[in-house]
């Protein structure tokens, strides 16, 4: 009998689970085991989000294309794309630069929209790539754990799931990003309706754009967020095993044209390794960093101030190793 009943409350237990952990990133039950203890190995529950995100896209077969649901993905593309890589990554990863508490929540909102987790986590994670980079321990290394698994695998991974708040003490002071991070799902299921939403005020009351509800929704929602996903990753994969590099860091980090224009200017990651702490990554004036640009424009309206420079020894270097 005491078998029997274990085997009916494990589904309930692990229904329990699931739920409460997409209504709180820290949710953890008693009995559970520590994420970190688990191996590395793709866990379905943690799937199921980006196999939704990706089986969504499809839907554009039924529901069209219009020139104002493409050009409305593309804008949402670019403008939370910047908040990742100026925000999430420059600024909450390596405090490169100085910002409001209001103006640091606002980006960090954007950036959660993207369905990229929380800021605190998306930090913690990148901090401990630094510090690892491309060792055994790197999460996310193509040198140590191939391809697919360092693009998208370890994400679908408990091991990875928890948030470090040991190594963000600066960031875990403020509640409400610390709420932000703990309930990362509200944040893009209201951005999802809210483009449901303005799909349906365009359908109604301008036809003539032959943009339907449905049709804004799935460009906007679901193609804006899952190629903003994969750029995202892309640096995490192909920068550290394609492109060119400048300087002898330790880890196997790489520079690409190509990955700095889908990326907004990340893809200088050779330069990002070699000095991390700098708000421009594109060291040279050839190398485009729109994410640079948009932060200096920031700058000059005074919403963020005291971005850091390249150190010119750093420059002198990068010409010597050329």
């Amino acid at each position: 009998m005491a078998v029997k009943t274990q085997g009916k409350q494990r589904p309930l237990s692990t229904a329990i689970r699931v739920i409460g952990q997409w209504l709180d990133s820290d949710f953890r039950r008693e009995e559970a085991p520590n994420p970190e203890s688990l191996p590395d190995q793709v866990n379905w529950e943690r799937t199921l989000p980006f196999i939704f995100l990706h089986l969504g896209c499809l839907a554009v077969l039924l529901v069209g294309f219009s020139w104002i649901s493409a050009a409305s993905a593309i804008f949402l593309y670019l403008l939370r794309m910047f908040a990742i890589t100026g925000f999430y990554h420059r600024y909450f990863s390596h405090r490169s630069f100085k910002t409001s508490r209001v103006v640091q929540f606002f980006f960090a909102l954007l950036g959660n929209s993207s369905m990229q987790r929380g800021p605190l986590w998306w930090a913690a994670t990148h901090r401990h790539h630094h510090k690892h980079s491309d060792e055994k321990v790197d999460a996310h290394s193509p040198v140590q754990h191939g391809f697919t698994w360092s693009h998208i695998g370890w994400l679908t991974s408990m091991k990875n799931f928890p948030t470090n708040y040991r190594v963000i003490p600066d960031l875990k002071k403020y509640p409400e990003l610390v709420f932000l991070n703990r309930f990362d799902q509200i944040v893009p299921f209201i951005y999802g309706l809210l483009m449901i939403s303005i799909g349906a005020v365009l359908e109604k009351f301008a036809p003539s754009l032959n943009v339907t509800m449905w049709q804004f929704f799935i460009w906007t929602f679901f193609i804006s967020t899952t190629v903003l996903l994969h750029g995202t990753l892309f640096i995490n994969s192909l920068a550290h095993v394609w492109g060119k590099r400048r300087y002898k860091t330790k880890d196997d980090s790489r520079n690409s044209f190509l990955l700095s224009l889908i990326t907004l200017g990340e893809g200088w990651h050779n330069n990002h390794h070699r000095y991390p702490h700098s708000a421009r990554q594109g060291f040279r004036v050839a190398e485009v960093d729109l994410t640079y640009y948009g932060l200096k424009a920031l700058s000059w309206i005074g919403l963020i101030w005291d971005l850091k420079p390249v150190p010119n020894k750093i420059k002198e270097e990068g010409q010597t190793l050329s």
